[in-house]
């Protein structure tokens, strides 16, 4: 009787992947629209709108680091029609906020990472640093000189900053913004010092002269800024990356989880949206569930263990 069940079960399931998908898709954003993981979501949405014969529609819900959209998600039903595009504070939310109402790694069911993008620290021209060894001298040298500008503890640009201290053995200030753009401002008019942010939006105040860029925080250079070196040549062991990946809700029929990510895979091989991501500086890496699946649980892990680290409180 058992494996009369399991077969009838294993039949819907292909019955329902070979439909699919009949209706629109919902993606979900956990971020508000117009910023990176919004026209990342609405880009992949367009390819695969046009592929898969069915409206994918993106739906923003914002809130709690990410948190609310992620847990729309994990409740939603399993049958491929909600997914969500989550990026690295995904893998920071259970050292941040331990009432989580999903588990991380059992309530969603990988579908591909998207694609990975470095962040680049910049200080203001009065500061008198070329380097991240100057940086480091100088801070230990003028305490209560230097603050750095991020956008809150869940956050990439907060434990970027977080990690500089803790390694180099500094003191710099970390001062909490709402936003990338307010925290910009202030660093442009120089009420900070420093910052962590990503390339595409930080570069062009670079070159302006406007800032002054030290470094970029992956284990390799960047391609389109080859001549800046990495933190982590000053500083062994540093690294500090931001992903973007999709998930859907656990217990979802593999084949649909297969046909969607060849639809992602397909969509993110095409030469206008590997254009339109490189412009944003994201480097495109459609791994698979099972690489998503290995990289979420190593981050976890990582950001886990650095919040334990910079004594940084749970919130929530």
């Amino acid at each position: 009787m058992k494996r009369v069940v399991v077969l009838v079960g294993l039949i819907l399931a292909i019955a329902a992947a070979w439909a699919y998908p009949d209706r629109p898709v919902k993606l979900i954003v956990t971020y508000p629209p117009g910023g990176g993981n919004d026209v990342i979501a609405r880009l992949l949405a367009q390819k695969l709108t046009e592929s898969m014969g069915q409206p994918v529609v993106v739906e923003n819900h914002v809130g709690a680091g990410g948190t609310i959209g992620t847990a729309r998600a994990a409740k939603a039903p399993p049958d491929g029609y909600t997914i969500v595009l989550v990026s690295t504070p995904f893998a920071m939310a259970p050292a941040f906020y331990p009432n989580l109402p999903y588990d991380t790694l059992k309530d969603l069911a990988p579908i591909t990472l998207v694609g990975t993008a470095q962040n680049v620290l910049v200080v203001h021209p009065a500061v008198p640093a070329k380097s991240v060894a100057e940086l480091i001298a100088y801070a230990k040298a003028s305490p209560g000189k230097i603050s750095a500008a991020t956008l809150g503890g869940a956050t990439t640009q907060h434990l970027a900053a977080g990690l500089f201290n803790q390694l180099a053995g500094t003191d710099i200030l970390l001062v909490p913004y709402k936003g990338s753009a307010p925290a910009m401002n202030d660093l442009l008019g120089g009420q900070v010092q420093m910052l962590f942010n990503a390339m595409p939006t930080t570069m062009p105040h670079v070159k302006a002269g406007r800032l002054r860029a030290l470094a970029v925080t992956g284990l390799h250079r960047a391609a389109d800024a080859p001549e800046l070196p990495t933190v982590a040549e000053t500083l062994p062991g540093y690294e500090i990356v931001t992903w973007w990946g999709l998930l859907a809700p656990a217990g979802t029929p593999q084949p649909v989880l297969e046909r969607l990510y060849r639809e992602f895979a397909q969509a993110l091989d095409k030469s206008d949206v590997r254009s339109k991501l490189g412009e944003m500086g994201v480097s495109i890496e459609a791994g698979g569930p099972a690489a998503f699946a290995a990289l979420t649980t190593a981050e976890i892990a990582k950001w886990s263990k650095l919040i334990r680290l910079l004594g940084l409180k749970p919130e929530g």
